[in-house]
């Protein structure tokens, strides 16, 4: 996936600006004819090292070139002072190690979804058992929403909890003032339909048209042209653009010539994509799931509650029919005032020096 790991990408150029940074990323690689490659380059001011492993569906034999090339990797970064963990499991395991085998303390942001409460019975015992583990040693657990938080308590991982929500390049999500003369509404996300309930959007769009005849709903994805029938079917070709995965500028452009961004999601931590389209100025009508709520000032958009269709067709008509004058420079500077570049590496360089302090 183009994205994977985006967030976590930015996450690691914001901490740069006062933070010397390696990142290193394993993962299976199904085209991969050796046991593991290592890749070695700089990103954005970032060390990146990248350990392709070998694909294979034993759990053991993927677990030893998971080590393998994790000592690999780790000769190449010492010395460190901080270990910083994206994502509890699998990869906590080398920093809970190295804590107590190598003294390197460490903290854990987590942004994962699976562990929100819909979704928190799939995960397996190994899996919960270990997290339990990491998330008790770690000296803080940054996770980017209280909701996450709370559902991660809930699931009996206790430890430091410390709400560290996701950065936003303040600097490109910028406010523009021209708009489109048409009615446009703009959505951008992964695309998978359990998640992000592209098929109700797309009814709800098909609905809209009776009441708004002119109107454009981009959608911007991977993959996206896989809903290419569903959009046939609901007559909605002249309306609706699926467009593939492009870069972050671009999605800003599009961003600042929108009217208005909209998620119905079925659940969610704290999408980027949120704080992004409030840093252009841009109002947000989405589902209220997740963290959501804990950042979206009520004079920014619009929550309704998730999978009610009708719900989302009114607020969209009535959002339509308000022409309500949003203070985009207002919305621009919340955002940079709470979720720039300067202001998250100000939150984890605190949590850094804690953590070596002990």
């Amino acid at each position: 996936m183009p994205t994977n790991g985006d967030f976590i990408q930015r996450h690691a150029e914001a901490v740069t600006l006062k933070n010397k940074v390696t990142a290193l990323h394993i993962i299976s690689d199904k085209q991969a004819k050796v046991s593991v490659v290592i890749t070695d380059e700089i990103i954005n001011d970032v060390r990146t090292l990248i350990a392709y492993v070998k694909f294979t569906k034993n759990p053991f034999l993927k677990w030893f070139r998971f080590i393998k090339a994790f000592k690999k990797v780790y000769m190449k970064i010492q010395p460190i002072d901080v270990i910083h963990v994206n994502r509890i499991y699998p990869l906590g395991v080398f920093a809970w190690y190295l804590k107590y085998y190598r003294n390197k303390p460490f903290i854990v942001s987590e942004h994962w979804t699976g562990f929100l409460k819909k979704r928190g019975a799939s995960i397996s015992r190994l899996e919960k058992w270990v997290s339990k583990k990491i998330v008790k040693s770690a000296t803080y657990v940054c996770p980017v929403s209280q909701n996450l938080a709370d559902s991660m308590k809930e699931l009996g991982l206790n430890g430091k909890y410390k709400v560290v929500p996701n950065v936003v390049d303040t600097n490109l999500f910028v406010p523009k003032i021209n708009k489109r003369d048409q009615f446009t509404l703009l959505h951008v996300s992964n695309m998978i339909d359990e998640h992000k309930n592209i098929h109700n959007i797309l009814k709800v769009a098909s609905e809209l048209k009776k009441r708004i005849p002119d109107f454009k709903f981009i959608f911007i994805g991977e993959d996206s042209t896989k809903y290419k029938e569903k959009v046939a079917a609901l007559s909605l070709q002249n309306t609706v653009e699926l467009l593939p995965q492009i870069k972050h500028a671009d999605v800003a452009a599009h961003m600042q010539k929108a009217d208005v961004f909209v998620l119905f999601s079925n659940y969610e931590n704290l999408p980027c994509v949120i704080l992004e389209s409030f840093s252009c100025g841009l109002p947000v009508i989405s589902s209220n799931v997740g963290g959501i709520s804990e950042f979206f000032p009520s004079n920014f958009g619009y929550l309704v509650p998730s999978q009610n269709n009708n719900k989302l067709l009114e607020t969209l008509i009535r959002f339509y029919e308000s022409k309500t004058d949003y203070n985009s420079i207002h919305m621009h500077e919340y955002v940079r005032d709470n979720f720039s570049e300067a202001v998250i590496c100000d939150i984890f360089s605190s949590c850094y020096t804690d953590a070596l302090k002990g």
